[in-house]
């Protein structure tokens, strides 16, 4: 089921995150919506808190990065990731264009390193720890963030943020066109 996405200056992706068990209700149904939604929405990633669930879960899949071969790294760069602690990042910080599913209509340069170790249950609740590079790492950087209670808009030039205000506040009031389902915070329910 495809389900809607909060938008910015919604209170779930600012509330802390709560770790999940193996037996939390009906997990490989949220997994499965949570991809389905992602696709629809035409994500590479995608956090549970962007659905309105504060828990300690996303998922990516990078394989569209792949398109012209130009990351074959990400080829099959799909995952689950349950509980993750990203226990080291690394190298020299460089910038890259990030958007957000919550955030539509901005993109902006942020700046991560390029290595990351990552260790997350997968969808089986087996215990994995991973490092990534590039692409992958920054993906990953950027979903861990939502379960942190961060978003890429926190992490851009202060004066980029204050000229993109404007556009943050139509984002919360609903005031954006976007090709797939969304919830915004500051619009009142039709009665």
């Amino acid at each position: 089921m495809i389900l809607p996405i909060v938008a910015y200056g919604t209170a779930v992706l600012r509330k802390e995150t709560e770790e999940i068990e193996k037996d939390y209700p009906d997990l490989d149904l949220l997994i499965e919506d949570m991809f389905e939604t992602m696709y629809a929405a035409k994500g590479v990633g995608l956090a549970a808190p962007q659905i309105n669930r504060a828990i300690r879960l996303f998922i990516v899949d990078a394989s569209g990065f792949n398109e012209d071969d130009e990351h074959p790294e990400l080829e099959n760069f799909k995952r689950v990731f349950i509980n993750p602690i990203i226990v080291e990042e690394s190298g020299v910080a460089w910038k890259f264009e990030e958007g957000c599913l919550s955030i539509p209509g901005i993109r902006e340069d942020v700046s991560r390193q390029p290595n990351v170790t990552i260790e997350y249950y997968n969808e089986k609740f087996e215990l994995i720890e991973e490092t990534l590079d590039g692409i992958g790492a920054r993906i990953v950087q950027h979903e861990y963030d939502h379960i942190e209670q961060t978003l890429f808009t926190d992490k851009i030039n202060p004066l980029r943020k204050r000229l993109i205000k404007g556009k943050l506040n139509d984002i919360a009031k609903g005031n954006i066109k976007v090709k797939y389902r969304m919830k915004f915070p500051l619009v009142k329910a039709k009665h």
